[in-house]
């Protein structure tokens, strides 16, 4: 929760990984948020007077996904939203703004994601959404430590820094500095 709090306003991008692990955590307890909070917060929680607030978040996620129809599987549509957003910026910094930087790191990270896109069943999904579920991807990996590739590791890497340049000009434009154009 604060956590969460803490990537929105810092790294939009860690904050939506972050986010997909939490549902992820929320359906692995089959929606039981005192299972959630007793197996999975409690343990993590170095301090109890935080349990309430904790409860409360995980809570209003469970509802907001009963209510979404995403029990199962699928994304919170404030999740949605974020990456609908992360999408034009993806476009305005490529074909309005022509961000040369961007567009070089987006040109460096094509090929992988075209690459991970025909392996995946994402065919029908934009690059930034491709990006996302890759490098969700590599943290399932990662957390299951099993092991990466170099190649795989370079195709992440590749990425991971668009989308860090992406998440940096977000942070930039949402903070009215109306100078992120010129990053």
């Amino acid at each position: 929760m604060l956590h969460a709090r803490q990537k929105k306003e810092e790294n939009i991008a860690e904050y939506m990984l972050y986010m997909y692990q939490i549902e992820d955590v929320i359906r692995l307890y089959n929606l039981d948020v005192d299972r959630i909070i007793d197996e999975f917060v409690r343990p993590q929680l170095p301090d109890a007077s935080f349990l309430e607030q904790y409860r409360e978040w995980y809570e209003k996620l469970v509802e907001e996904m009963r209510f979404e129809r995403i029990a199962e599987t699928g994304h919170l549509m404030r999740l949605k939203e974020i990456l609908v957003e992360l999408s034009y910026l993806h476009n305005t910094l490529l074909n309005v703004v022509n961000d040369e930087k961007y567009q070089a790191l987006y040109a460096a990270a094509t090929p992988h994601i075209e690459a991970f896109r025909e392996r995946s069943n994402l065919k029908d999904r934009n690059h930034i959404e491709i990006c996302f579920q890759a490098l969700y991807m590599k943290l399932l990996l990662r957390l299951q430590k099993k092991e990466i590739s170099s190649e795989t590791e370079e195709a992440f890497d590749h990425m991971r820094i668009l989308l860090a340049y992406l998440s940096k000009a977000y942070h930039q434009m949402k903070g009215g500095d109306g100078q992120f154009w010129n990053n």
